[in-house]
């Protein structure tokens, strides 16, 4: 009986993703797929799997259900007008409930600009994200690219004593904090609420690699015991490093592609498009992490 060929694996970049050909994605892969794909992740961090066009919603949960827990996660403005039923489809379009692209002043596009901003999924809830799978189902003709950086290299490039300096802090992440970067404030009080801080650490070790990385993100706004203005200066300075170009792979989507990530070691931004003339519906399903970050090993 012949045996199925082993899934072939190009690097992408020096330091950060790999394309993974040959395999078809979905709840009912073998156990050493599974096991092939996170060693793959554990190295590279970011995986393009092309080709997966046979994937709707239902089979992408499946798939990453081998992988974790799925996280519930809905819409945090105008939840009400969501556009996807199973709110473990994450909805990354610019489609409303009726299909159609959003209004230039929709609250709900002026909330997802925040996506534009570097950021790691899911830093502002208690227990973080562990992987995002993101599913390409209409893309632009151009524009929208997603960008991803590799904070673990980014860790190993600062200085002996910055990293120092850094090792022990603890930051606050929320989406208030991020979303005011671009001017976004008309937040519901039950919004408030839901987007109270939550601690984080401000470098944790990767599980998988035992490799120490940076975890910053946009969604940071504050760094316990210091003033705000110093920490935010520090803060825009660790992102202007750690998403140099030699960090940085920037993906450019097909239709069927479905995009993992480790937003443990990993940050990522989505790039400008025309949103107003052309659809884009891309869904993600997100996992999470084993516990807070400052429950983990460091």
């Amino acid at each position: 009986m012949p045996t199925e060929a082993a899934p072939r694996l190009t690097a992408l970049h020096p330091v950060i993703g790999a394309r993974m050909d040959g395999i078809a994605l979905g709840p009912d892969m073998a156990q050493a797929q599974v096991a092939a794909i996170r060693a793959a992740m554990d190295r590279y961090a970011v995986l393009v799997f092309p080709g997966q066009d046979h994937l709707d919603d239902t089979a992408q949960l499946g798939f990453g259900r081998l992988f974790g827990t799925v996280e519930e996660t809905p819409s945090l403005v105008d939840q009400a007008r969501r556009r996807l039923p199973d709110n473990q489809i994450n909805d990354i379009s610019n489609l409303g409930a009726d299909g159609r692209i959003l209004a230039a002043d929709d609250r709900r596009r002026m909330f997802n600009l925040g996506n534009l901003l570097w950021h790691s999924d899911s830093s502002f809830k208690p227990i973080p994200a562990s992987y995002s799978m993101l599913h390409a189902r209409v893309i632009p003709p151009e524009g929208g690219e997603t960008e991803f950086a590799d904070m673990r290299a980014a860790w190993d490039a600062l200085p002996a004593a910055m990293q120092a300096r850094l090792r022990d802090l603890v930051c606050d992440h929320s989406l208030i904090y991020s979303r005011a970067q671009l001017g976004f404030s008309e937040f519901t009080a039950e919004e408030r609420e839901r987007c109270a801080p939550v601690p984080q650490r401000l470098v944790r070790r990767h599980p998988g690699s035992g490799r120490l990385s940076l975890y910053l993100s946009s969604h940071i706004g504050r760094i316990q015991g210091w003033q705000v203005p110093e920490a935010l200066a520090l803060l825009r300075d660790l992102t202007e490093h750690a998403t140099g170009p030699q960090f940085v792979y920037r993906h450019h989507w097909s239709v069927g592609d479905l995009v993992v990530w480790d937003n443990r070691c990993t940050m990522h931004r989505g790039r400008p498009y025309a949103d107003r003339l052309y659809p884009r519906d891309l869904r993600r399903v997100t996992l999470m992490d084993l516990a807070p970050t400052l429950e983990q090993a460091a």
